[in-house]
């Protein structure tokens, strides 16, 4: 009887203290899960293993996708044409993901986007990944961030946005918003 009554008892408990805790976190920003202590907050910049290791997975969990066609049977669809910048050069054809883009966490093994170059030969050829949180779900004062980089403003979409040129060399760096060794016009 005391087990039937403790494990009664407990479990309000148990539903009590989860609730509690997820009560006190109601104000903090979704970020991805505390395995990937790449992309949790903090201020000091990430350890070079740290770096590699977020980077690692990234490249594990997007690697399928070089086949546009794995893309899409995993939910990504078109969001725009080969883009070029005005201020800054190319950037490539955007794929998303919607779900995985309304639910404002940055995962390095789940990207809200991908990034292709186009070809004329093999089809698009994937250059980069992108994480992106709406507006409405960052509530901190300051953009997010991943691996030290910060988010930028992309006003048109509505959502803090990061390229992650993982692909493709970029000779402007690594979270470069673009990359002009990216061309729009199919080699």
């Amino acid at each position: 009887m005391s087990n039937i009554l403790s494990r009664s008892v407990g479990q309000p408990l148990a539903v009590v203290a989860v609730s509690i805790v997820l009560a006190a976190c109601a104000d903090r920003a979704p970020v991805a899960p505390a395995e990937h202590a790449a992309v949790s907050a903090r201020l000091e910049p990430p350890t070079p293993a740290e770096e590699n290791g977020a980077l690692a997975t990234l490249r594990r969990a997007t690697d399928r996708y070089h086949r546009l066609a794995a893309a899409i049977a995993d939910g990504f669809v078109f969001l725009h044409g080969c883009e070029v910048r005005e201020d800054g050069g190319p950037v490539g054809i955007v794929y998303i993901h919607r779900p995985r883009l309304l639910d404002g966490t940055i995962d390095p093994t789940l990207p809200d986007g991908l990034i292709y170059e186009p070809t004329t030969t093999k089809g698009p050829r994937l250059v980069a990944v992108e994480f992106a949180v709406p507006f409405a779900l960052w509530t901190a004062p300051q953009p997010p961030s991943f691996l030290g980089a910060t988010f930028q403003r992309e006003d048109e979409f509505g959502v803090f946005g990061l390229h992650v040129w993982l692909w493709r060399n970029n000779p402007r760096g690594l979270f470069a918003e673009t990359n002009p060794n990216v061309f729009c016009t199919p080699e």
